[in-house]
């Protein structure tokens, strides 16, 4: 008996030997994923265009929105998988990427849509290199002269974009390489043959631009600045976007008129290169003066009353007279534009790009009637108006989908299974 007893106890003993040695040597060989914190599921959709995820960079993945720690992760996934993402659905398993996340960036990734498909004979992905001839300034270049050097249409719009942003010119070839569509590669092969400064002025600010990114256009004869349009301006030799802020900042800034050279030299768009180029021909007309007067007494007889605007009929005119700039004032109204209408103050505020202090002002003051905003139910939504309202257009497809087996708004909503701060806002433009 006490024989058996012992054999009992050491054959226990070597199994629980065994089991310690296993475990201490099953973790040391698994490797750890660093700790992913999650930050904000939501891009402003500017900034998405076609990318190959085998192309980008540590810096251009968190240019997408990801965290250090997520970028750290898919670049450590991409090497797990053997050094290169062959599809879409081998980069949707990466741990760093939720499901909405994916869903934000799946229409811009360059790669099959699955293993099968990437092995198979028939899927060609090719993409296109980039070419140069010769040298070239990029701030003359058209949509048609970049995707004729290789961009898609998309990226090439997207260059034109960051130029516009930029003030009408990319002005170093600094501020080019930071454009997110100029990867690391391409900028090597570009950068020899740009017609650029290497290095970005110290005082350049976005709406200025470079100085002397247009040719000069300054006709030798005297000119009234208060009587110049946006042509007129433009025919001086700024660009649109700054002969529109000149005008704006003349008839609205100061009520109509330059009073000074002084008015004309305060302008943040001229530059004091400019300035002083324009300076001799510049004639203040005394009759012109005495209308604007007249034009500010006008001005002040048909002042906004904000707190009988209401924030879904408010004007970008009105916006700017209550203090806010270009900016902020157009992406409140396109981002208006896009919900078909605001349903909540709170929604204001959520605006892309906007100085929030001076719209929390405005929406103490101004009311908000949401009574003429369309609302559906998920079943009779247009498609359309789906796929193109910024809080459904991720979920489209799938209630599309649901609803032809499932014409029941309750049961679409449980096949969503959408994360409950995005039903929250859908729900507001649901009947």
């Amino acid at each position: 008996m006490k024989k058996n007893y012992y054999q009992r106890i050491a054959v226990l003993g070597l199994l629980l030997l065994f089991l310690l040695v296993y475990q201490k040597y099953s973790t040391k060989n698994t490797e750890k994923f660093p700790q992913v914190n999650f930050v904000s599921e939501s891009l402003p959709s500017d900034i998405l265009n076609e990318f190959d995820p085998n192309d980008l960079d540590e810096n251009q993945w968190q240019k997408l929105g990801f965290s250090e720690k997520q970028t750290a992760t898919i670049l450590k996934y991409k090497q797990i998988v053997g050094g290169k993402f062959l599809s879409k659905e081998q980069f949707k398993k990466c741990y760093a990427i939720s499901d909405e996340k994916f869903s934000q960036l799946q229409e811009f990734i360059l790669l099959p849509e699955n293993n099968k498909e990437a092995k198979s004979d028939s899927y060609h992905f090719k993409k296109k290199s980039i070419s140069v001839s010769g040298k070239f300034n990029p701030d003359q270049f058209s949509q048609n002269d970049w995707e004729n050097m290789g961009f898609s249409e998309k990226q090439a719009a997207a260059i034109l974009k960051y130029k516009n942003y930029l003030g009408g010119s990319f002005v170093s070839k600094e501020k080019f390489k930071e454009c997110f569509i100029i990867n690391d590669e391409n900028y090597q092969k570009l950068a020899p043959y740009l017609l650029l400064p290497a290095k970005t002025p110290a005082n350049f600010n976005a709406y200025e631009g470079k100085s002397n990114s247009f040719k000069t256009k300054t006709r030798q004869t005297t000119f009234d600045p208060n009587t110049l349009d946006a042509e007129g301006w433009m025919a001086l030799g700024f660009t649109e976007k700054q002969a529109n802020v000149i005008v704006n900042y003349r008839d609205r800034n100061l009520k109509g008129s330059f009073k000074t050279l002084e008015d004309i030299q305060n302008c943040f768009v001229i530059s004091p290169e400019k300035f002083a180029e324009l300076k001799p021909f510049i004639r203040l007309n005394a009759v012109t003066m005495k209308s604007s007067v007249d034009k500010k007494t006008d001005t002040k007889q048909e002042k906004t009353d904000f707190s009988k605007i209401d924030m879904n009929t408010i004007t970008f005119r009105q916006l700017l007279e209550f203090g806010l700039d270009e900016k902020s004032a157009g992406s409140m109204i396109g981002f208006r534009k896009k919900l078909g209408g605001f349903m909540t103050k709170d929604q204001i505020l959520e605006t892309y790009n906007i100085d929030k202090e001076l719209v929390q002002k405005l929406l103490s003051i101004a009311p908000l009637d949401n009574s003429k905003v369309e609302r559906y139910s998920l079943i009779d939504a247009p498609e359309e108006w789906l796929r193109n309202h910024p809080y459904f257009k991720y979920s489209a497809d799938k209630i599309i989908f649901y609803r032809v087996s499932n014409p029941d708004d309750k049961k679409i909503w449980k096949l969503l299974k959408t994360k409950p701060e995005y039903e929250l806002k859908m729900r507001l433009y649901v009947k």
